[in-house]
């Protein structure tokens, strides 16, 4: 684990505050992988990186000492570091900690197991751009806001065959299961997916996943109130 200048313990738990930047921890089992994340990360205002992991037991342990704002996670490579249980140890080393999990496919399968383990977004790119920076800010910033309310049904103006569409894209089946299912054109499929995408501004598969898990809509997340 390599670390920039030291800090008091669990100084990061207030990264946030005033002028104070946003500490984050990078966790990959690739050096490659850090070296571009570090300079994303380093070069956006208002970010430091406190430290870095190149295996589970590590970011969990710095993440344990600094309490950072978020953790950059790269869950999608081989090794001790692709285990989900680290983001569970994650939210009991630091509560506070959001995690930032990397992909390199649009696997909605594996982003819905990462953020039903706690992950607070997903994100696709190899190597990750903007949407990344943007994310450890989104996160950083809901972690000390007031709990949002519980989450609402979707849109009016998503169709009865939109929902449906949306459903079996976050549960991980490709566009030609999709249309087999549903008895419709791989193009008619690829154009609701467009259009879903669009319409939610969630470009990819695995932020239409965040949006049908916070919505109820995947089987064992349904409201029991709504059902």
């Amino acid at each position: 684990m390599h670390e920039s200048s030291p800090r008091p313990e669990n100084e990061g738990s207030a990264a946030s505050d005033g002028n104070r930047p946003l500490l984050i921890v990078l966790a990959a089992d690739h050096a490659a992988v850090r070296r571009k994340l570090r300079r994303l990360l380093q070069g956006a205002p208002g970010l430091e990186i406190i430290a870095e992991a190149g295996d589970a037991e590590s970011a969990v342990e710095a993440v344990g000492r600094h309490a950072p704002a978020a953790l950059v996670l790269d869950l999608d490579r081989p090794g001790d570091i692709a285990s989900l249980d680290t983001i569970g140890a994650v939210e009991e080393a630091s509560p506070g900690t959001r995690v930032i999990v990397l992909l390199t496919t649009d696997d909605a399968r594996f982003a819905r197991h990462a953020l039903h383990a706690g992950a607070a977004a997903c994100i696709l790119g190899d190597p990750p751009g903007e949407d990344l920076v943007d994310a450890v800010r989104r996160a950083a910033t809901e972690r000390h806001a007031p709990a949002r309310p519980e989450p609402g049904p979707p849109p009016d103006d998503l169709t009865g065959r939109e929902l449906d569409v949306l459903r079996l894209l976050a549960l991980g089946h490709t566009n030609t299961e999709i249309a087999a299912q549903m008895h419709l054109s791989v193009r008619t499929i690829e154009g609701h997916r467009a259009h879903l995408q669009q319409k939610l501004s969630r470009p990819s598969r695995a932020e239409l996943v965040r949006y049908a898990l916070d919505r109820g809509l995947l089987p064992g997340t349904e409201d029991p109130a709504q059902g």
